[in-house]
């Protein structure tokens, strides 16, 4: 079997604008995004630790690193989900998120599940 099919994670992702905590007109848009991930693969799989590429609409660029999400490093089994939300603020009205999380399989193998682009957007800015 390749190390492919055993570290299979999926990452679905939605967003919402929190238009209670933002404050356009200063430049404070507030978005949550909710992540449900999934192992996939044939073996049992912990997450480690997170990186996070936000890009405004000014293509200025937020990297943030750490450990785990919401103070958690879930170890999921084969065919378990985890799902958790959180949350980001950038200075304009449409923006960018992408990352991977660092997980480490049941063998010790370490690998990177990749979090494809997603977009922040208040209603009604895209169409």
């Amino acid at each position: 079997m390749t190390s492919e099919k055993q570290n299979d994670i999926a990452v679905n992702v939605r967003t919402a604008f929190l238009a209670d905590q933002s404050d356009p007109d200063s430049g404070r848009h507030v978005f949550s995004y909710t992540i449900r991930i999934t192992n996939n693969g044939s073996v049992a799989a912990q997450l480690i630790s997170r990186h996070w590429i936000i890009t405004d609409a000014n293509n200025r660029v937020q990297e943030v690193k750490g450990l785990g999400v919401i103070g958690e490093q879930p170890l999921l089994q084969p065919g378990e989900s985890f799902e958790y939300s959180s949350g980001s603020m950038i200075a304009t009205a449409v923006g960018t998120m992408r990352g991977s999380y660092q997980m480490r399989a049941a063998d010790g193998t370490q690998f990177d599940a990749e979090i494809a682009e997603f977009t922040l957007s208040m209603p009604r800015v895209l169409h």
